[in-house]
């Protein structure tokens, strides 16, 4: 039991080890990018976008089948 134990702290302390090393590491890989990497391309600003202009007409049928659609979801979607 005490050999299981033992065999258990070694496995785990190797475990801890390893990821106090491995954040190290990326601490100091990330620090070293920054210093050295090159700056970041400046980037245009955005320009707003076109709405979507709506048809000028429709058709009747399908105003009122757009029309009993709503209707219909409405109903069934009541509060």
């Amino acid at each position: 039991m005490s050999q299981a134990v033992d065999l258990m702290v070694a496995g785990m302390g190797f475990v801890f080890v390893f990821l106090i090393v491995l954040v190290f590491a990326t601490l100091l890989m990330s620090k070293l990018l920054t210093r050295f990497a090159p700056p970041e391309p400046a980037t245009p600003a955005k320009k707003p976008r076109a709405k979507a202009k709506a048809p000028v007409s429709i058709d009747p049928d399908t105003a009122e089948a757009i029309k009993k659609a709503i209707a219909q979801f409405r109903s069934r979607h009541k509060k």
